[in-house]
């Protein structure tokens, strides 16, 4: 069983940075897509940022610019850096990592709480 574990979050004022971490267990990181997703109070989940394997990057509209999303492969960690932040922003981040390529599950962590505010 793969497991994940994002840390990071907290409360932070509008037009401020964050940095999400996520740790996974999974042995081999490197051959598999990662992503970070969001759920804000009342909407559906939805993808903010992924990275892909050989290292692409796609974001959604509304953090292009602002957010940066990474990998370190040897540590097993995904990171996003987030900058500029709005109070739209805010949300319960989840990590997540696709084996689906190779058959396997998508593996999702419990999720970090980012909350914008003055």
């Amino acid at each position: 069983q793969v497991q994940l574990v994002e840390f990071g979050g907290g409360l932070v004022q509008p037009g401020g940075s964050l940095r999400l971490s996520c740790a996974t267990s999974e042995t081999i990181v490197s051959i598999h897509n990662m992503g970070w997703y969001r759920q804000a109070p009342g909407k559906q989940r939805e993808l903010v940022a992924l990275i892909t394997s050989g290292g692409s990057t796609n974001y959604a509209d509304s953090v292009k610019g602002r957010f940066t999303i990474s990998r370190d492969n040897a540590k097993k960690m995904v990171y996003l850096q987030m900058s500029s932040l709005k109070p739209e922003d805010t949300a319960v981040y989840y990590c997540n990592l696709d084996k689906s390529r190779y058959g396997g599950m998508v593996y999702w962590g419990k999720g970090t709480l980012v909350t914008v505010s003055s």
